[in-house]
């Protein structure tokens, strides 16, 4: 009995002696770290800072860019010591790593930017006093070009000329292309300008080839501006025929319904005031239009005519750029100019 009872003392010392030395409960409520481990988390050998949960989360959104502060205090170590209440039931505790992005100093959501607008700073070889309807007063300003520019400074053109978009000469009829439209295109996109391709109509050709020929030239891209049919009467092209208003609307629609089902963009009408006033007047209400009027306020020359893009010079002068070219507005203010790219 004796040697018995010593050694249910000695076996009653052993485990008192493994309680001391293990991690319980009182440990948790001490706000000790725990000794162990796990594959995402490296225990440090230095102190654990005391820094409450609510300012690590806020120095994590002041990194994040949420709300301005100086630079950011260093980082904290693997676990956060909590102050806790007797009784109060312990919260889940989460590694630092979860409060913090993987990296604190970019934001795990790119921002969402706008190109800036650069200000007008163009020219004119033949100016025109349009009075208070001055196309100075609207907010973007762009060009149209073709092979007849030559080679262009793209960004000169926008920097210190002023051209926040270009609209591109790509193709003609069934069978020719802009010589200089693929490099146009290319170095438009790297010079960072918003650009699109127009199609000069021919009337000696069906609707569907010509769109199939656009097609075939112009790339599908994202981020690119709606395509542009130019219709007009030129005599000074190898197709001079005019055909009958409705010969012209059927022609057209044609082309414009191909290019909208590839694109998935409705097409930009441009047009000039004689060939509007035989065939246009009243036709393709749902289609935006691009007006030239080189002398009078397209509400003067298009009267009733909603439009898009004002071509208000075809004798503009600008840096980046040998001789002429065509000079537009965008029909409304920088906001709605974002806007409308952002949807089309």
């Amino acid at each position: 009995m004796r040697l018995t009872a010593i050694s249910a003392i000695l076996l009653a010392s052993l485990v008192l002696s493994g309680c001391s030395t293990s991690s319980g409960a009182g440990d948790l409520a001490a706000g000790l770290p725990s000794p162990e481990t796990t594959n995402s988390i490296t225990q440090t050998s230095g102190p654990v800072p005391s820094v409450s949960v609510g300012e690590v989360i806020a120095q994590s959104e002041r990194q994040q860019g949420l709300y301005a502060s100086p630079a950011p205090g260093p980082r904290p170590q693997a676990f956060l010591s909590v102050t806790k209440t007797e009784g109060t039931p312990l919260p889940s505790e989460r590694p630092v790593a979860m409060l913090m992005p993987a990296n604190p100093r970019i934001s795990s959501i790119a921002p969402q930017s706008r190109s800036p607008i650069y200000a007008r700073r163009f020219r004119d070889a033949k100016p025109i006093n349009f009075g208070l309807s001055s196309p100075r007063k609207l907010a973007v300003h762009g060009v149209d070009v073709s092979r007849w520019q030559g080679d262009i400074d793209w960004q000169t053109l926008q920097t210190q000329g002023g051209a926040n978009f270009v609209y591109i000469k790509a193709t003609d009829g069934g069978d020719h292309l802009d010589p200089m439209f693929k490099q146009n295109w290319r170095k438009a996109k790297e010079a960072g300008l918003k650009r699109g391709a127009y199609h000069f109509f021919y009337w000696c050709r069906t609707g569907a080839e010509q769109a199939d020929w656009f097609i075939r030239n112009v790339p599908k891209e994202a981020g690119a501006l709606p395509p542009v049919i130019d219709v007009e009467w030129n005599g000074e092209s190898s197709c001079k025929q005019r055909v009958s208003r409705e010969r012209v609307l059927e022609k057209m629609q044609t082309f414009m319904d191909k290019l909208e089902r590839y694109y998935g963009q409705r097409p930009i009408i441009y047009t000039a005031p004689d060939f509007y006033r035989d065939n246009l007047r009243g036709a393709f209400l749902e289609h935006p239009f691009w007006l030239r009027a080189v002398a009078e306020h397209p509400s003067k020359v298009y009267p009733g005519r909603k439009w898009l893009f004002w071509q208000y010079s075809g004798s503009g002068l600008s840096h980046g750029v040998e001789g002429r070219i065509d000079l537009n507005a965008f029909h409304g203010s920088e906001d709605e100019w974002h806007k409308w790219v952002a949807t089309n």
